[in-house]
């Protein structure tokens, strides 16, 4: 009994001593980041941008692999069940926090399952219709709806993305109704209302600034506090409908068990990566704010984005499609 006794604290010994010199050693090879959203949209754009900045500092490839589904539970799924050991990532926005109301039946719990490592970014939606809609402004568009009841539809990247629930709150203070038309991703939803398939979407200005620029879709209105200062003659939603607003975020985790000193490292990295002129300056042209927290103090604004979310969804009675 005494060997067995020795036997077990000398292997708890030498776990705890290997933890670090593995973490010293990271990345000893290519790291994936799993965006759990199809191509197109803003995880999968700065995922890539972030990907390439870390393979640089790093010296090891940041491979970036689209897992889409089921609102995101895919995606995150994987990376919840793959190995602790900091070569699997996941980037995520605020899917996944409103997914922990929304998706009771998920395979895995965003907070017991994965781990905050840092935020990247913020953006505002903007509230775009397709050309054939006869609205040009956010009033005249409720109006249209209120005396058509159920004939128009808003298209979202999938049930719980941000973009259906700025749907949902809009219809909820509107007392509008419209329908939901959800797709595998943000690109088809997007190629819907520009064909005129789908009159309305929610989508963040990062990815839809080049389509209104183009005529492709008309904006309504952005969904931040302020202007957007990428689309400054386009008015705040909450000019037309006092309060509303909401926007899109995003961060990256890791499976739960992910060294400490990995964690801290990838902070470290991904802040100075942010704070670089060109980064800040090509992100600003496209309307994102950069995010900068430390890992517990993105764990904290995780929970506090699950609160809040709760209690809009459960009030507004938004149920997942």
């Amino acid at each position: 009994m005494r060997w067995a006794t020795k036997f077990v604290f000398a292997m708890a010994a030498l776990a705890a001593l290997s933890a670090p010199a593995a973490a010293q050693s990271w990345p000893a090879k290519p790291v994936r980041i799993v965006v759990p959203f199809g191509p197109g949209g803003p995880a999968d754009v700065y995922a890539r941008i972030l990907g390439h900045e870390l393979s640089e500092v790093l010296k090891q490839q940041f491979v970036v692999e689209n897992k889409a589904g089921a609102g995101g539970t895919i995606g995150a799924d994987i990376v919840a069940k793959a190995t602790p050991d900091g070569y699997t990532l996941l980037m995520m926005s605020n899917t996944l926090t409103t997914n922990e109301t929304l998706l009771a039946n998920k395979p895995y719990v965003l907070m017991r399952d994965l781990v905050a490592v840092a935020p990247v970014n913020s953006s505002d939606l903007v509230m775009v219709v397709s050309p054939s809609v006869k609205a040009k402004t956010l009033p005249e568009l409720i109006a249209l709806a209120k005396a058509e009841p159920g004939k128009l539809a808003y298209a979202s990247a999938g049930p719980g993305t941000p973009y259906h629930l700025a749907g949902e709150l809009f219809k909820t203070m509107t007392g509008t109704d419209i329908l939901h038309v959800p797709h595998k991703n943000s690109g088809e939803a997007r190629n819907d209302v520009m064909g005129g398939h789908v009159q309305i979407m929610f989508d963040a200005v990062t990815a839809m600034k080049g389509n209104i620029d183009a005529g492709q879709v008309r904006a309504l209105g952005t969904t931040g506090e302020r202007r957007s200062a990428v689309l400054p003659d386009v008015p705040t939603m909450s000019e037309a409908v006092a309060g509303y607003e909401t926007t899109i975020w995003l961060g990256l985790m890791a499976p739960k068990g992910t060294p400490p000193e990995i964690v801290e490292r990838l902070n470290a990295e991904i802040a100075k990566i942010i704070a670089k002129p060109a980064i800040r300056e090509a992100w600003a042209r496209q309307g994102a704010v950069p995010m900068t927290m430390t890992p517990a103090a993105f764990d904290a604004y995780l929970r506090r984005d699950i609160e809040k979310w709760a209690k809009v969804i459960q009030q507004a009675g938004i149920k997942a499609q």
